[in-house]
């Protein structure tokens, strides 16, 4: 058996192209450029901090669109479940009112007429939905 020459750290060696420095993409001799891998931290760092606030705005938006759309599921229960004896009219005012007995019941009578419990006033949009309104 031959003994087989060894070779320096340094040299690359390939048993059947020999040296090939070329075929690399860093230096692999004492003189070539030192390697560096550059600090990235700070990077890292301030652009996880940009993420997160994105990421908080975005949840925020969203908290607080489900806040408005609970809001309003419970208004549109409300209206619907209050007792009326007609088909109320998209675009119209109506007026909920709160009996003693704490049911409620909707009205075209504006609560400045008459005498009784106002809880809000509604209007019925194209999406049958009932919106709140000021009156």
């Amino acid at each position: 058996m031959a003994q087989e020459e060894k070779k320096p750290d340094l040299v690359v060696w390939d048993k059947e192209e020999g040296y090939y420095q070329k075929g690399l993409t860093y230096g692999t001799n004492v003189s070539a450029p030192a390697i560096n891998v550059e600090n990235i931290t700070g990077w890292k760092q301030s652009n996880a901090e940009l993420a997160n606030q994105n990421f908080k705005t975005k949840f925020d938006e969203l908290k607080e669109a489900y806040e408005k759309l609970v809001s309003e599921v419970n208004l549109n229960e409300l209206v619907y479940a209050s007792k009326y004896s007609f088909i109320p009219v998209m675009g119209q005012v109506y007026h909920l009112y709160s009996k003693a007995d704490e049911t409620y019941f909707l009205s075209l009578i504006a609560p400045n007429s008459w005498a009784q419990k106002y809880v809000a006033s509604f209007k019925l949009d194209a999406s049958h939905k009932w919106a709140k309104v000021d009156f």
